[in-house]
């Protein structure tokens, strides 16, 4: 599915038109409208429970596409074989029709969330085969021409690229991919079919074995129509090579969208961690506007209060583009700023990357990579991490560096803080380190 553009995008586009009294601010316009105006979707994955008040309300004027978090999963509609429950994955389904939306249903076929009767039986290969199709079969004719994408099959691979060996992978083989793509077309011909994955938002060992599973899935005629990128992010961790793996994908002939946003911070968040996350939503957004066919954006709950991220990374959060309270944080003016139209990308393209390159007791040689991922040249750069273990630095070279406590920050040199776009510096430093040398947390570029 291509790129839409509607009155109602014109409209929006000639609103932000400069005037004699002034300029109208990007920011004051919902997300959705302005989505719209540049061709995608933004989306936000939602709780079914909670689509009352004020949570409804910011759901359905900032976003024009809705994913069920966890409403459509096997688990939750097919918990005991062959009886089905839809209240919930309905509830989700009339909201968006009630609001102009579209729905990413999420998702059919995964290794986790299945029912016990799923992920416990003992199968031979014909009668898991026959299961799985059945499953992808009854939950797809149920909503047909509702569900505009569909998470086919999720998280297929291991970090390494390989086929995971869940009870699907140990038991089909990698041919259970194409009977759950080939049973969802055949259940809704009009729904575009993805596959989905986290890791995979920049070129590495698993993009790199998603493309070449893409790529033989295709070969054999199996009609997938996208990859999805899950982005779940961590602060200044935006990939550098983010948007020319997504243009690698598109380059095959599939849609690509980006599909389960958000960027977590070490707690408690400050307003430096807020700014670079504002720079790490734009760049996001940036990236997939850069790809003809990234069809769209989808935030993994829009409100702190609906994250999964606290749960599973204790210490961890903030990650959504609004807080608790539903208020818009400094992220969801990234999302804005970079969806107005005319808005060149600029400096919010920076990001860094720690490495340390050689280590011994009580002492180490790192670098950091600090990379222009916007499209406009990087004037300047200033680098900021926090030690969590009372490493000092000792010296430093091609920046220059300051420690105060545990708070490092680094600034570009007068030779070198000019970055072009996709271009990148790096500086070098000695520390010492007493006990643990954990990794910096908190890295951000600005």
């Amino acid at each position: 599915m291509f790129r839409r553009l509607t009155a109602a995008a014109a409209l929006l586009a000639a609103a932000l038109t400069p005037t004699l009294g002034g300029t109208a601010s990007a920011a004051d316009a919902p997300l959705r409208e302005l989505a719209d105006a540049r061709g995608i979707y933004l989306g936000t994955a939602v709780t079914g429970g909670k689509l009352t008040g004020a949570y409804a309300d910011t759901a359905a004027a900032q976003f024009d596409s809705v994913t069920p978090g966890n409403e459509m999963k096997w688990g939750s509609v097919e918990p005991v074989r062959g009886q089905y429950s839809w209240t919930g994955a309905d509830r989700i389904v009339d909201f968006a029709e009630a609001h102009g939306q579209e729905v990413r249903g999420h998702t059919l076929v995964w290794h986790s969330q299945l029912p016990s009767w799923v992920a416990d039986g003992t199968w031979t290969p014909d009668a898991l085969r026959a299961v799985m199709t059945d499953h992808v079969t009854t939950e797809v004719s149920r909503y047909k021409g509702r569900v505009d994408h569909w998470d086919v099959v999720n998280e297929p691979l291991n970090e390494d690229g390989t086929l995971r060996q869940s009870v699907f992978g140990a038991t089909l083989g990698e041919s259970y991919l194409a009977d759950a793509f080939r049973a969802a077309r055949a259940a809704d011909p009009a729904a575009e079919l993805y596959v989905n994955d986290y890791s995979t938002d920049g070129i590495g060992a698993k993009s790199d074995g998603m493309y070449a599973l893409v790529k033989r899935l295709l070969a054999q005629g199996v009609p997938i129509d996208g990859v999805g990128f899950q982005a779940h992010l961590i602060l200044g961790q935006v990939p550098s090579t983010m948007e020319a793996n997504l243009r690698r994908f598109a380059d095959l002939g599939v849609d690509v969208a980006i599909t389960e946003l958000d960027i977590r911070m070490t707690l408690p968040a400050t307003e430096a961690k807020l700014a670079q996350q504002k720079a790490d939503y734009a760049a996001v957004t940036r990236a997939c506007l850069a790809v003809t066919r990234c069809t769209g954006l989808t935030v993994w709950g829009f409100a702190d209060s609906d994250s999964w991220i606290p749960d599973f990374f204790p210490g961890e959060g903030a990650a959504t583009p609004y807080d608790e309270d539903l208020n818009p944080k400094p992220a969801r003016a990234g999302i804005a700023e970079a969806l107005a139209p005319g808005t060149p990308p600029g400096p919010a393209g920076c990001t860094a990357a720690y490495t340390v390159q050689s280590q011994w007791g009580g002492g180490l040689t790192g670098q950091v990579t600090v990379r222009n991922t916007g499209t406009a040249p990087l004037t300047g750069w200033r680098v900021a991490w926090e030690y969590p273990a009372g490493q000092r630095i000792t010296q430093a070279w091609n920046a220059a560096v300051t420690q105060t406590g545990t708070a490092v920050t680094a600034t570009n040199l007068p030779y070198n803080g000019t970055v072009p776009a996709g271009g990148s510096v790096t500086f070098g430093f000695n520390a010492s380190w007493a006990g643990s040398n954990p990794p910096p947390t908190a890295l951000g570029c600005g």
